[in-house]
């Protein structure tokens, strides 16, 4: 354990308690290459390219309950096979729906991404609970009976470590609701999801957190030929907040969707970044992120679309950011990337950001809005083509969980 926590420059004390919670867990290979990379550069920092607006290390100085408990989940009345997470465990009933298994692995399970994604390499160390459980692992094998609901609560805790793998069988189909709702001072999911030939996955996440929190959301996503990946997420940011997304085009003609909205108010701080790689043909990307950011809030936004020489070739992708800074104060930082080798693709990719439309304004104005309400409608009028991919049974949720924080404003 020297060796490793030695590796960590500078350790703080939150890293250098999660050396010791290494320390504690039994011996594994997997693990000890999980956490290894992990402390090559401990919690991520400023320093660090991928993180330079996103400083963990400087958020997160010591791991401490937060001021209060997990918020209400606004998913709550959904029809859905319900999982609840927190670090006591995982928490489900016994009837899975149909097309679904479930299997408990109390050993380290690998994780391939570990040297490229570091908190979810520390996740996927230290993801052992009380009840002996590492990782849940799910088997979809047709068309699930019903969605899969992760509700990710913690009741004051330090930390809320899991780690859940998806394996979607060739030509089955799956809903997977997220609710990541805060209540652990430093909370941090791993998923990882492989789709198989002409399979599909949607996948709906709701984040937020409090001030005093930090989240991580880390997902590592692979498609096979002809599979589809659809994801619409809403977040609301914590102390610091980051939802990061590696989707990889791993075979022919798959397709994946990648929408998400964010809104950051005083205190707030919310980073949604992902790395897309299109390492076969025909493969198709879309991508539209919409912000809004009010004083003291900051929204940061990273997507990369990598397309290899040769392996890559037809490949049409197209990513989007838009922001709107609310009010005086109000931070957004953005870098979308493309890296082309191949010679035969047809990628875009757009960033602006600015102030709602004066004209716009001064019409619902004249019409006897005030205008607070006004600010409103306009945001969430912005903001809402991001949330039209989403199941119609969770759109009208995020739509007004998204009002509910313009009303407030």
């Amino acid at each position: 354990m020297t060796d490793l926590r030695d590796m960590i420059p500078n350790a703080n004390a939150a890293e250098l308690e999660l050396v010791a919670r290494y320390a504690m867990l039994p011996d594994d290979p997997r693990r000890e290459r999980a956490f290894t990379a992990f402390a090559e550069t401990g919690l991520p920092h400023r320093r660090m390219e991928a993180w330079k607006w996103t400083d963990f290390k400087a958020a997160l100085s010591v791991l401490q309950q937060p001021g209060a408990v997990a918020a209400v989940d606004p998913f709550g009345a959904v029809d859905a096979f319900k999982i609840m997470v927190d670090q006591g465990g995982m928490v489900y009933g016994d009837q899975l729906p149909k097309g679904v298994r479930l299997f408990e692995k109390t050993d380290a399970q690998a994780f391939g991404a570990a040297e490229e994604m570091p908190i979810g390499a520390m996740t996927a160390a230290l993801a052992g609970r009380k009840d002996g459980l590492n990782t849940l692992m799910i088997e979809v094998t047709e068309a699930a009976g019903a969605p899969l609901h992760f509700v990710h609560a913690a009741n004051g805790d330090e930390t809320n470590f899991s780690r859940v793998t998806v394996l979607v069988r060739p030509g089955a189909s799956l809903d997977l609701i997220e609710s990541h709702l805060g209540g652990a001072g430093f909370s941090s999911a791993l998923l990882d999801i492989g789709i198989q030939d002409g399979a599909s996955v949607q996948r709906t996440i709701l984040q937020r957190g409090a001030g005093d929190e930090a989240q991580a959301i880390t997902a590592d996503i692979h498609l096979e030929e002809g599979a589809s990946f659809s994801q619409t997420t809403l977040a609301f940011g914590a102390k610091i907040a980051r939802l990061e997304t590696r989707l990889t085009h791993n075979y022919p003609s798959a397709t994946a969707t990648l929408n998400a909205a964010y809104l950051a108010g005083a205190g707030k701080h919310v980073d949604v970044t992902t790395h897309v790689r299109h390492a076969a043909v025909r493969g198709t990307t879309r991508q539209l992120t919409k912000g809004a950011v009010l004083d003291g809030g900051r929204g940061v936004f990273q997507g990369k679309f990598f397309v290899p020489r040769t392996i890559g070739q037809h490949t049409d992708a197209d990513m989007q950011h838009q922001a709107l800074l609310l009010e005086d104060g109000a931070e957004v930082f953005a870098k979308p990337e493309l890296e082309i080798y191949a010679d035969d693709v047809e990628c875009a990719h757009g960033n602006t950001s600015g102030a709602l439309d004066g004209d716009q304004l001064f019409y619902l104005r004249q019409r006897g809005l005030p205008e607070p309400e006004a600010k409103a409608l306009l945001t969430q009028a912005f903001i809402a083509e991001a949330l039209d991919d989403a199941p119609e049974s969770l759109r009208d949720i995020l739509a007004e969980e998204a009002r509910r924080f313009l009303a407030d404003v």
